[in-house]
This record gives structure tokens, sequence and C-alpha cells, in this order.
């Protein structure tokens, strides 16, 4: 009897473990199907507590800051805070000092010219024949970006695709081994690429491009989400002398009509919140006909988000245009999720959103309330530094360019006129210091000793590339940039321009709030250790294990 006893209670406990649920992790142990990096071009970190309150879905913005993660000091750590030098600084991990992107554009020391930073002449356009702006390609990138790990670690069994108006904003982030890059062709009103990715445009593109959607957007016209008395309690005025008229000289304030530029000027597009809709599309598009995370091998879609910067250029942080853009930037990314729940599952995928650099306030605006700021022109200082030069009996072809905040020497004509690099420094230093609206010219290759707090130094020096930066750089007081009557402009390193979002949702992450300092570069390694995979080559950033579960 003890026997059958104990037979009963062995059959009992096999039959019982046989049909119960095999127990599981408290957090999804799993890796995502997917990540999407959404890059808003030119947004403060201070935007998501100012228009927090007005976002019209709990699915977009508010989904990440109530379901998700939140880094609410995130800091660019170099200088110039500028859009290529921030895509490149997310997807590699790593400064413009490693991966060689010191700009939009550079003055390249050793060719002695002027370098777009996705510029490839090796290449020719796809999509539109012909079209210069075809032909670009991540070749300038000199370290790997988290796309070309996640290639590696899967012998490139991933796919990977870049997505933007801008093409550096597709490029760069996309990486070296992309199954593809896209960008928008505003002569044509298209999506295109190069022929670095493939000698046509995937179906699914050009029948989108078939579809003509710009049409259909100007149409509509750009007018208010909210009740305009929104804007009078949270905004600048609407009309104001210091912005700039992006849709001519007639269109001063809200509603704007955009049906006059349908089949004559497809490039207002990106200065109108519309430009986010038809990179959301073509998201869209590649998430179901590229077949993104349907599989168990991770997946990368680098989304980034342009026309906040054309419409924040021409506007200014403090305006109705800014305000209206980020509620119906809400409504695209709350689309996006839905999309996202729906083709890969809303357990399976992971995403961040962080920006490439924030903005300053308009200089007149920030005048209006006393608060400091101004104007200087690089263009016409390098005018006025040549004269110079040539009253202290040099030449004034002695600075080949000044952009970016860099000054680059002439040194092939220094070494023939017998001008040695100390005396450059002293001459050009003291006219420049004498400047209004200059803190000091710091000399590159010395920045680590420059009479500065040792964290803006150091952000001197992740900015400073031998081959591509300037001998000297430029650091303008609070409020300063290189910009024109109307509209602002970013490039430095204070807050309001170096200050930068960074929210985090789905596989992986744990939601709370993270208050201590991190930075741009943090983000590629903290997703290559949710991924259990190597690190961008170039990396110098820290994983942020507070949002990892």
């Amino acid at each position: 009897m003890r026997i059958l006893y104990i037979l009963y209670f062995l059959i009992l406990s096999f039959t019982s473990n046989a049909q119960a649920p095999k127990s599981t992790p408290s957090g999804n142990s799993s890796k995502p199907k997917l990540i999407v990096g959404i890059m808003v071009d030119q947004m403060r970190w201070d935007y998501i507590n100012q228009f927090k309150a007005h976002f019209t879905s709990q699915q977009g913005f508010l989904r990440f800051i109530n379901e998700g993660a939140s880094c609410n000091n995130n800091l660019i750590p170099y200088v110039p805070t500028v859009t290529a030098c921030g895509h490149a600084a997310v997807y590699t991990g790593s400064t413009p000092a490693l991966h060689g992107i010191t700009g939009n554009q550079w003055y390249d020391n050793y060719q002695q010219r002027n370098v777009y930073c996705v510029e490839d002449p090796t290449v020719v356009s796809v999509g539109v024949d012909g079209s210069a702006a075809g032909k670009m390609s991540p070749v300038n990138v000199w370290t790997t970006t988290l796309g070309d790990e996640l290639k590696l670690a899967n012998n490139f069994k991933s796919k990977v695709y870049g997505i933007s108006i801008k093409d550096r904003g597709a490029i760069i982030p996309a990486g070296h081994s992309a199954d593809g890059a896209f960008w928008y062709e505003s002569k044509s009103g298209n999506f295109i690429s190069s022929t670095y990715y493939g000698k046509s445009l995937p179906k699914w593109v050009s029948e989108y491009n078939s579809l003509h959607r710009v049409d259909s957007f100007y149409t509509k016209g750009w007018n208010l989400s909210l009740a305009k008395s929104v804007y009078e309690a949270n905004c600048d005025g609407d009309i104001n002398a210091y912005e700039s008229l992006p849709f001519g000289a007639e269109q001063k304030g809200f509603p704007y009509t955009l049906s006059q530029f349908i089949g004559k000027d497809y490039g207002k597009i990106s200065s109108t919140p519309y430009g986010n809709n038809i990179v959301l599309e073509m998201a869209e598009k590649a998430l179901v006909s590229a077949q993104l995370g349907k599989d168990d091998v991770t997946d990368l879609l680098a989304i980034s988000f342009s026309s906040p910067d054309y419409i924040g250029h021409s506007f200014g942080p403090n305006s109705w245009e800014t305000l209206d853009s980020y509620i119906k930037l809400d409504a695209v990314i709350a689309q996006l999720f839905a999309s996202l729940d729906q083709q890969v599952g809303k357990n399976n995928y992971t995403v961040f959103l962080t920006a490439d650099h924030a903005v300053a306030n308009i200089p007149d605006f920030s005048k209006k309330h006393q608060i400091p700021g101004g104007l200087i022109s690089e263009a016409g200082l390098k005018k006025e530094l040549g004269q110079w030069l040539s009253k202290q009996g040099l030449s004034e072809k002695l600075i080949s360019a000044i952009g970016e905040y860099n000054i680059h020497f002439n040194h092939p004509l220094m070494d023939s006129l017998g001008v040695t690099q100390d005396k450059m420094v002293q001459l050009v230093s003291r006219y420049i210091e004498q400047k209004p609206g200059i803190l000091q010219v710091v000399e590159s290759r010395k920045a680590a000793n420059a009479a500065l707090p040792q964290e803006l130094r150091e952000r001197i020096v992740n900015g400073y590339n031998p081959q591509r930066s300037g001998d000297l750089f430029i650091v303008t007081k609070s409020g300063y940039m290189d910009g024109y009557a109307t509209g602002t402009n970013h490039g430095v390193f204070y807050n309001y321009d170096a200050h930068i979002p960074l929210l985090w949702y789905g596989n992986g992450i744990k939601k709370g709030q993270v208050n201590s300092v991190n930075y741009m570069t943090d983000i590629a390694p903290t997703i290559t250790t949710l991924l259990g995979i190597q690190m961008p080559s170039g990396s110098i950033g820290k994983p942020i294990l507070e949002v990892l579960k």
C-alpha cells in the first residue's frame, strides 16, 4: 500500500508540473526583435516639460514618460553641437575626435578644401537621375556604428535601414553595412538613395514616391492644433520681425497656406510639420515591406525627424510654430508606436528617442527680455581677419577657412612666408578676443590646458580632429552665435544647445527616471549591452544601467 501511495504522488507531481506554465524571470529575457532609434533634429530637453500638458495623445511622448525611462540630464560631450556630429555620436558612441565627423561640413587641412559630411564622388544618385543630392555615402565616418556591430554579431543577417529628410540624418545612423538609407530630394519631392546601397530603389520606396504625398499635405495648409489661447499663454507673439519667413514675405503668421507650392516647390515641406509625416510614412513602409522585426535576428530602423530643425531655425524655440510642430510630432510618434505594436508586437521592440542638438533663443528675443545674447559672423570675421593681417604686413590668405567656430590656418603659406604657429595664434587670438560676444580663443591642440572649466575643455578636446578641425576654436559668450538677422542657430557647449532629451521604451527597459548625468555617447553602449554584442569600435560611452532591466 505504501508503494502505491508513493507511485500516486509521483504521478500527480509529474502531471502537475507538465501542465503548469514554465516560470520566467520578472523581465522579458528575450532580445528585442527590432531596435528603433528616433532622432529629433533640434530638440531641447526642456520641451518635454513645457509641452507635455498640451500633448493630445497618451501614446506619443507620454508613452515614453509614463511607461518607459527618462534620462533627464543627458548632455552632448563635444563641440560643435550640430546635426552630423550628433547623429554620428549617438550611433557610434564616440566623438568627432575618433569618428571624424567634425561638422556638417569642414575644411580638410590635408586636401585644402571644404568637405560635406557625407559626400562621396564615387557614387551616383538612385531615384533621381543625375542629381548631386545622391552622391552621398557614409565613407567619411571613420568608426563602426551600432548597425555595423549588429550586422557583425550575426553574420550580417540583421536588416538595417536609415530614413530622414536630410541625407546626413539617414546615412550616418544607418552605418557602413546598411541595407539602405533614404533621404528626401527637394527638387523632385522623392526619397532617393545612392549606388553605395544598390543600383535601384526598393520597390516599396518607388511605390511611395509615386503617391506624391507632398502635394496631398500642401493642400491641407498648416493650421493650429490647439486653441489660440494656448499659444498666447505659452509662447512669444505669433508675428515677430526677428522670425524668418520660409513661406514668403506675405505669410507672417498662422494659418499658413501651402497650396501655391504644389508641383512647384517641394522643399517647403521640410519647414512644416508634414516633413515628419512623410518620414513616418516611409518608416511604416519599411516595417512592412522589409519585414523588420519578423524573425529572431534583431533589426535596426534609424529614423530622423528633420523638420523640427527647419522650423526651429526659422521661428525659434519660443514660437507658436515650434509648440505646434511638437504637438503634431507627438501624434506622429503615437502613430509610429501603433504601427510597431501591430507589425512587430508590443513586447518585441525597443525604442530610444533623443536629439542631435538643441537650440538657442533668437538673439533679439533674448535682448527683448534682457537675456544675454547676440550675433557674430564667421564669414565677416574671416574677411576682417584677412584685412587686419594685411595691415600687419602679412597675407590675408593665411586664414584658409572659418566654420563651426574653427579657424584654419594656411600652413603651406605659413611655411613659405616663415610665419610660425605661435605667431599666428598670438595675432589672431588677440584680434578676435577684443570682439563683442567672444569669451576667448583656444588653441585646439592645447585645449586640455585652456583657461576653462575642465568639462568644457574636454568638449573641445573631444571635438578636435587634426585633419578636419581648425588650429583655433572660438568660444563665444552665452547666447552669442554665428547667424543671421532673423531666426536662430546652435553649435556651442552651453546648455541651451547641449542639454537634450533621452527617452527609452520597450523590451528590456526599466520604467523610471534617471537624474544622474549621462551623455549621448552612452546610447550605443546601452543598446549593445541590451543585445549582448560588441560596442562600436570607437565608443567611449558607458551603458546606462539604470534604464535596463
